[in-house]
């Protein structure tokens, strides 16, 4: 019988290939026989690069600078001229030093400049994964880093990050055509949120890097400065597009400056990983993700997984830290069984510290109970 174990990371615990390999490790004890394929999946965010690699992608590393400026040496993925570029890698929140958010001062700079190295080894295929970012400075720094100069009232260089975006005064695009010419961007993200207002990435996003109340009418105020002198500039008005506050806001300058496609995270990761090939004539796909609730149902891995899993026949169970939804919930969703580790183990710190054993006494039993 084939399987196939396509998790997410359990966030704080483990890897999506180290959940990958205790389950298939429990699954293989429990049936020695199974066909196990092996394919970790991200949704765009942390661990979309360790998934192109899973597939068979060349790693390459790259110096570049963490979100507020630190050298930091990061990775992408390469296939052709494919790159897959990891947002959360360079300039994401476990980029900070010492963990210290700088919601003011945070930057997308170091995007920039792996996308620059992608692009000058002949990368020109670039895709995206925006999730966990550190920053609310609606990608400046990212196309700063690729050629566009924001200027103050004085002429000088902004500072990086979303705090200095209110002093911008001139967006000086001259050099960006010619440094993205021939390139095609593909975003990956699960955020549809828009880049200004309530619902935006300054007021929903903003608290979660270290953003007070006055830290988000400052970056609130800044966004909308910048989304005024970037549709000045383009005649174009993406700041209302689904997606345009993703990463906050590096989706807008995407879609804006880079004509980029956004795109669901985990509809791009398993395209990329060619999932449609490995699960067909499969018995059963194992998924999984750190919590299954509300959000899961709004895009995450497991609940794409399920639905191609369905759409080629296969049977879907998951598996998580913990279960939040019904079983009716989980049943729409294409997902026939799940198992969470709480049940196992209801302490949470010490589920987590035990997450490799439980999970491998999870993949005994569902090789056990689902295919006999």
């Amino acid at each position: 019988m084939r399987v196939v174990v396509a998790p997410d990371k359990f966030k704080g615990s483990l890897s999506a290939a180290e959940v990958a390999d205790a389950l298939t490790a429990g699954l293989l004890a429990g049936r020695p026989d199974l066909q196990v394929t092996r394919l970790p999946v991200a949704d765009g965010g942390e661990g979309t690069v360790a998934a192109a690699l899973s597939a068979g992608y060349q790693r390459v590393d790259v110096d570049a600078v963490g979100p507020t400026g630190e050298p930091v040496r990061s990775a992408y993925a390469v296939q052709g001229a494919r790159a897959v570029v990891e947002l959360a890698d360079v300039v994401g929140l476990a980029r900070l030093p010492h963990g210290r958010p700088d919601p003011l001062g945070a930057s997308t700079y170091g995007l920039g400049l792996v996308v620059l190295d992608a692009v000058a080894r002949g990368a020109n295929d670039i895709v995206l994964g925006i999730g966990g970012s550190a920053s609310t400075d609606g990608g400046a720094g990212l196309v700063q880093a690729l050629g566009a100069r924001l200027l103050d009232g004085s002429g000088r260089e902004l500072p990086r990050g979303g705090g200095a975006l209110a002093d911008l005064r001139r967006l000086e695009l001259s050099e960006l055509p010619a440094r993205v010419a021939g390139l095609r961007f593909t975003v990956a993200t699960d955020v549809s949120n828009p880049l200004l207002g309530p619902g935006g990435a300054a007021a929903v996003y903003g608290p979660q890097k270290g953003a007070d109340a006055a830290d988000v009418d400052r970056l609130e105020a800044g966004l909308a400065v910048w989304a005024r002198a970037v549709t000045d500039a383009t005649a174009t008005d993406a700041a209302t597009r689904p997606g345009a506050g993703a990463a906050g806001g590096t989706g807008f300058a995407a879609l804006a400056l880079l004509d980029a496609e956004l795109r669901p995270g985990i509809d791009l990761i398993l395209e990329l990983v060619d999932f449609p090939a490995a699960v067909t004539g499969a018995d059963l796909v194992v998924t999984g993700e750190g919590s299954l609730d509300e959000q899961s149902l709004a895009g995450k891995a497991p609940v794409g997984i399920a639905e191609a899993a369905r759409r080629a026949g296969a049977r879907t169970v998951a598996v998580a830290g913990r279960n939040l939804l019904s079983e009716a919930r989980l049943r729409e969703a294409g997902i026939t069984g799940v198992y969470a580790l709480m049940d196992l183990e209801p302490d949470p710190e010490q589920s987590m510290r035990d997450a490799p054993e439980l999970l491998h006494r999870i993949g005994v039993a569902i090789a056990g109970e689902w295919l006999r």
